[in-house]
This record gives structure tokens, C-alpha cells and sequence, in this order.
């Protein structure tokens, strides 16, 4: 009994390093946010991790009040939408590009719709020092948006550790049922 439970406790503590997570650069138009984790995740996990929102997006962060009414597209042009009540689709932001090691969306999420010039997320996961650099860099520049750093960076950040711990979910699984 204690045997699996010993297993998931090595695969968390080898798995993941402890996070880096901090507003980078603020001026009254613009912030820099970074979330960084490494941790020993296979790359072709990243993907399919971001796309099961309902899992990890927090449901106080949506306009339905569900997370199981988000969707993302990773093609690019693709949406990060959330279905209302109503039938409407809410397009809360776009895939950009894809590439080997890096997603990059327009991402005015929520409170930010309408007010920024700027707003990417970045999603990167190049290889590191114990596995892979798991790091969303977002970039928002607009008219007085300097002032919304803080409360983004809070949900964001959450956002981030939300989405490690259901990506290492998946690690700890594979790695508890090979012990």
C-alpha cells in the first residue's frame, strides 16, 4: 500500500523544481509577466495539457462561471473561446504561432478586452538543467494598463500553477504505475 504512495511522493519531488513567478517589467502602459517551473514533463504532454482547460482554468475566471466551457485551438488562427449560456462564442484570445517548443497567443484576457495595443502569452518549454523550462511569458501594453499588473499577474500566476500541477498529474500516473 505504502509502495504507490512512495512512488508518487519520489515523482513529485524529482519532478518539478519550485516555481519562478514575478511581474518582470511594469510602466504605466505596459507589463512583463513571467511563470517559470522546470520540470521533467515530455514535451508532447504540453500541448494536450493547455487544451483541457476545464481541468485547470479556474471556473471564478470565466464569464459562464464554468470552465467546461472553454475551448483552444492550437492551430494558429485558432481560438481560446468560452461557450455562453446564450450559444455565443466569447473569443477570449488567438493562437499565433506554433512552433517545436513555443506557443504564442493574442491573449486580452478578460478585463484586459479592448483596453491593450498588446497582449501575447508566450508558452515556451525548452530543455533545462532537470528537464524542461515550462515558462509563459505575457507582454501587455495599452493606455494606462501598467495599473492592472498586480490583479493580472495574480491570475495568471494561479493560472500557471494550476496548469503545472494538472501537467505533473500526468507525470506522476506514468511514473507511479511503472514502479
Amino acid at each position: 500500500m505504502f509502495r504507490p504512495l512512495l512512488a508518487v511522493v519520489a515523482a513529485l519531488a524529482l519532478s518539478a523544481a519550485p516555481a519562478a513567478a514575478e511581474v518582470v517589467s511594469r510602466t504605466a502602459d505596459s507589463f512583463t509577466l513571467r511563470y517559470a517551473v522546470e520540470s521533467r514533463v515530455a514535451p508532447e504532454t504540453i500541448g494536450p495539457s493547455l487544451v483541457d482547460l476545464p481541468e485547470w482554468w479556474d471556473s471564478a475566471h470565466t464569464y459562464s462561471g464554468s470552465a467546461d466551457n472553454l475551448g483552444l485551438d492550437l492551430t494558429p488562427g485558432g481560438c481560446w473561446c468560452e461557450r455562453l449560456a446564450d450559444g455565443t462564442d466569447f473569443d477570449h484570445g488567438r493562437t499565433v504561432s506554433v512552433t517545436a517548443d513555443s506557443y504564442v497567443f493574442h491573449a486580452p484576457f478578460g478585463p484586459m478586452r479592448g483596453k491593450t495595443t498588446r497582449a501575447e502569452l508566450t508558452v515556451t518549454w525548452p530543455v533545462a538543467n532537470r528537464g524542461r523550462s515550462l515558462t509563459w511569458t505575457m507582454v501587455v501594453e495599452g493606455p494606462g494598463i501598467g495599473a492592472m499588473a498586480d490583479a493580472i499577474d495574480a491570475v495568471m500566476g494561479a493560472g500557471h500553477r494550476r496548469w503545472m500541477t494538472w501537467l505533473e498529474r500526468d507525470l506522476v500516473i506514468v511514473t507511479a504505475s511503472g514502479a
